[in-house]
């Protein structure tokens, strides 16, 4: 991996963009955050940026449970980790010999599909929420196997909290203790076995320190600013975006 001071100034910018991004994600505006993995990927390539945002995200996450965590919802975290654990074992054993792309455009097709059903939903106002545990299963393997793979699981936990319809702040307390613990879990994984954080990534991961807190910062005000009830449409709207990116990005 170069030096951080050997990359030109639009990369560095691309890269500055990223941490900002998660830092926006992390505070609340979820579904964004895929935008800034696939700015990582595009500079690092997929699996070594994986190495450099999961320090960033550890940091943010401890960030947003010390914001947010009067507001968990604990039942759920009970409910979708252990599926997340196993999704996240999964991705250990599987991950090295899997095409990134093909797996990427796969993921992206099943996260559009669900949000058109979530539309569909929205569309004929139900209320009903999914109470066949195979949903609650199916999303925590899938969110669990893609954050390892490429700390993409935000998209399966944001359909699973729209589908379970929780308010704004319980969505994002809940999503905020569920993550610290999947990202800390991930990480000796990253370390001794993948090998894909090094003193290099530490020190990229410090330039991107100060855009990470301004992000997190502004995304808190961002946050305040949207209504309860506008909350839902702006988290499939990002959803949709990441997915899209996800989607089309080689």
């Amino acid at each position: 991996m170069e030096t951080f001071a050997q990359y030109p100034a639009s990369t560095w910018l691309i890269i500055f963009f990223a941490s900002f991004f998660i830092g926006l994600g992390k505070a609340g505006l979820k579904g964004i955050d895929m935008l800034s993995v696939t700015l990582m990927a595009f500079v690092f390539g997929s699996k070594a940026s994986t190495g450099i945002v999961l320090p960033l995200l550890c940091l943010s996450d401890i960030a947003a449970v010390s914001y947010y965590n009067r507001h968990a919802k604990w039942v759920h975290f009970w409910k979708i980790t252990p599926w997340m654990i196993i999704g996240i074992l999964l991705g250990i054993y599987v991950g090295k010999d899997m095409n990134e792309v093909l797996f990427r455009k796969i993921m992206a097709v099943i996260i559009l599909l669900t949000i058109v059903i979530i539309l569909f939903m929205e569309s004929r106002k139900s209320k009903a929420v999914p109470t066949n545990p195979l949903f609650v299963v199916g999303t925590g393997l899938a969110a669990g196997f893609t954050t390892m793979l490429g700390n993409l699981a935000g998209a399966f936990s944001n359909l699973y909290f729209l589908a379970m319809r929780l308010e704004k702040n319980d969505f994002i307390g809940t999503a905020a203790w569920i993550f610290l613990f999947m990202n800390l879990f991930k990480l000796p994984f990253q370390v001794f076995l993948w090998k894909n954080i090094s003193i290099q990534s530490i020190q990229i991961d410090a330039y991107l320190l100060p855009t990470l807190i301004i992000g997190f910062l502004v995304g808190l005000k961002l946050v305040d600013k949207v209504k309860e009830e506008h909350y839902r449409k702006l988290i499939i709207i990002l959803t949709l975006i990441g997915s899209l990116f996800m989607f089309f990005k080689r």
